[in-house]
């Protein structure tokens, strides 16, 4: 089976609570998740005067040399002007090492992400991280309409073919809905069930099943 990183940046908790259930949906399909966040790189008085959330849920990924021991790696970051938020974009941009070796070629990835409000850039979000993925050679899996739950107008709700999204409103009152989580649980099944079928058995995990 296998190894999936989900990897995130949250101001205000929206992120991590999406994590946890693109990883509750890998793992439903056998895979082993680590979830991790990037760190932050607003200082803290400035993070403190913005209400920023400290975020203890899961460890800090801070070697950007981790992520060529996944098969899978699924970024969620919330949108900045329509783009990932810095945060993610300066790990990735440490990771030059990384793509030079083509370590990542080959794998799957997939994005999700959240903004404050309906229009507030969520697709053009999405693409940002999922250019990043396509530069390493991450073959990307989106959020498919097999997930009906993103369909109508029946509720507020995010979700687009592109990855799984919520909405937190502009005071970051609004939590995931349940439609939400489940879309992130679904995109987070259908990455791990495509990585399940790419992933080659490193040296070290052939010795381990032998």
């Amino acid at each position: 089976m296998s190894k999936i990183l989900v990897l995130y940046y949250s101001s205000y908790g929206h992120l991590a609570k999406m994590a946890d259930a693109v990883a509750e949906g890998a793992r439903s399909a056998g895979a082993e998740v680590d979830v991790r966040r990037v760190p932050e790189t607003v200082p803290a008085e400035i993070a403190a005067a913005s209400g920023f959330i400290p975020d203890h849920s899961h460890p800090v990924l801070d070697d950007v040399n981790e992520l060529a021991g996944y098969d899978g790696i699924i970024v969620g970051a919330p949108t900045r002007y329509g783009r990932m938020s810095s945060q993610m974009a300066a790990f990735w941009d440490r990771a030059g090492g990384v793509w030079y070796q083509g370590a990542l070629n080959g794998k799957v990835g997939g994005a999700f992400t959240s903004t404050a409000t309906q229009h507030g850039g969520q697709e053009a979000t999405l693409f940002s991280i999922i250019t990043n993925l396509l530069h390493f050679g991450l073959t990307v899996v989106g959020l498919d309409y097999g997930f009906q739950g993103q369909m109508g107008v029946d509720e507020v709700k995010g979700g687009s073919p592109y990855g799984a999204t919520t909405i937190s409103d502009g005071d970051g009152s609004r939590l995931p809905s349940a439609t939400e989580l489940d879309g992130a649980r679904y995109q987070g099944r259908r990455i791990a069930e495509v990585a399940n079928k790419l992933a080659v058995p490193s040296p070290a995990r052939e010795t381990e099943t032998a």
